[in-house]
């Protein structure tokens, strides 16, 4: 993602089985809690894999490993293969979608990044400036909680359809205008067909260990309603690391969803003094901040 001033990015054996599904709903599971410990499991995995920019093996290994964790979760999982040119070369990159109760027509469409950064631009040492960065809270953050999601609704379907989808190269940009950025929410966009879902939400930057979650104002800005529902459903599940002041204006994946008239709020902490640094690391990260915002998607999904 790129911030804009002013106003206007595991488990082997965790397969169900029918059975094992049917028991728990027999216990009176419901929904049940998120779990923020499976979640930062997930954000570990991720970076067992090293740096993820397009074009690497760590790449293609974290698409292949990401598609195969929500094939145990549903059977309708979708690949959005295009090719790109961006700094660096030409790129195939992918989008991943996931859909959940697909046959209502209710839908909601819950988004993040999956790629990482090539470059450790604000790294304090310039000797680490060029160096690819691991991405534990830029990139794995958001892709473990929507994977920790997707095992939730694999147990019980949501009260609308759900469409988790891992947009690919968000954070390509290398100075320069926009153009760089959200490759991957811009493809999407472009190619909706006759999908309108209700609204979108996207999570991007939301492991800090020390979260601090303000209203994104380019959001409020186009999209009011679905920051309130957002903040709606922090209020109700008791979420205190969310807050109603304004934060900074971000260029993210919600930004092409907007343009293409999908009603889209982006949930970020962008106040991370890791940020584009070599040490953007699973330690930085917090079981506890996974779980914030995963009860909130959650009572999205299942609340009134």
């Amino acid at each position: 993602m790129r911030n804009q001033p002013g106003h206007v990015g595991r488990h082997a054996g965790r397969s169900l089985t029918l059975a094992a599904i049917v028991l728990l709903l027999a216990a009176g599971c419901g929904r049940g809690e998120f779990d923020g410990e499976s979640a930062y499991s997930f954000l570990v995995e991720q970076c067992s894999f090293g740096p993820r920019p397009p074009g690497t093996e760590a790449h293609r290994r974290t698409r292949d490993w990401l598609v195969e964790r929500l094939r145990e979760t549903t059977d309708h999982v979708a690949l959005q293969r295009f090719v790109v040119t961006a700094p660096g070369g030409e790129f195939e990159l992918t989008n991943i979608i996931a859909s959940f109760a697909p046959r209502k027509r209710e839908r909601v469409l819950l988004g993040t990044h999956w790629d990482t950064r090539a470059i450790a631009e604000r790294d304090p040492d310039p000797a680490n400036r060029a160096t690819p960065i691991i991405g534990a809270n830029d990139g794995a953050s958001g892709t473990a909680v929507l994977l920790e999601l997707a095992h939730m609704m694999a147990l019980r379907a949501p009260r609308i359809g759900v469409d988790l989808v891992f947009f690919d190269g968000e954070d390509g940009g290398n100075g320069g205008g926009l153009g760089e950025w959200c490759l991957g929410s811009k493809h999407y966009a472009r190619h909706l067909g006759d999908y309108c879902p209700s609204y979108a939400v996207v999570i991007d930057m939301i492991g800090d260990a020390d979260l601090a979650v303000h209203v994104e104002p380019n959001s409020a800005t186009a999209c009011p309603e679905v920051v309130e529902r957002v903040w709606g459903a922090a209020s109700r599940v008791g979420a205190t690391r969310f807050d109603r002041e304004f934060g900074v204006a971000v260029y993210d994946d919600h930004a092409p969803l907007i343009r293409a008239g999908i009603p889209a709020a982006l949930v970020i902490d962008l106040e991370y003094p890791s940020w584009h640094t070599v040490e953007d690391t699973p330690d930085k990260c917090s079981p506890g901040s996974l779980a914030e915002i995963g009860r909130v998607l959650t009572e999205l999904v299942y609340g009134p």
